[in-house]
């Protein structure tokens, strides 16, 4: 079954190895073919982009997901592993969700999962930057 993909004009798109670049105009591509990694603009991080723990995890799986050899950037996803653990140690959950996606080989599912992480990290840094902002709104009262 073809993936039909609208693209908004002059959006990027990746497929395969190659980005695409739409004209000044709406299109509508149908891609028929098994295990191409697909990833919309939306969807692509970059190494600028990749600017808190979690979204540099996304980084490291949608270099898994995007090669020819996955495996290569396992070495880098565990290390990143490893650190945010130690700061969020609440997003194993998540995280053992992501571990299996990849070792199942579902890596579009594992990018996915790594949003809801990336959305956790965001909840997390709300949380403490309304703590510091509770706590410097007391200390100027007193």
């Amino acid at each position: 079954m073809a993936l039909k993909v609208e693209l908004k004009p002059h959006e990027r798109i990746i497929i395969g190895a190659c980005v695409v670049t739409n004209t000044d105009q709406r299109a509508r591509l149908l891609i028929d073919g098994d295990k191409i990694p697909i990833l919309r603009e939306k969807d692509i991080l970059t190494p600028e982009t990749a600017d808190t723990p979690a979204k540099l995890i996304y980084l490291s799986v949608q270099l898994m997901y995007l090669s020819p050899e996955p495996q290569i950037n396992h070495g880098t996803y565990f290390s990143l592993l490893r650190d945010i653990i130690t700061t969020m140690p609440g997003a194993w959950p998540i995280i053992e969700g992501i571990n299996n996606d990849i070792l199942n080989g579902d890596l579009y599912k594992a990018l996915k999962e790594v949003k809801k992480l990336i959305a956790y990290e965001k909840k997390l840094a709300g949380m403490s930057d309304s703590t510091a902002d509770h706590v410097d709104s007391r200390r100027r009262s007193a």
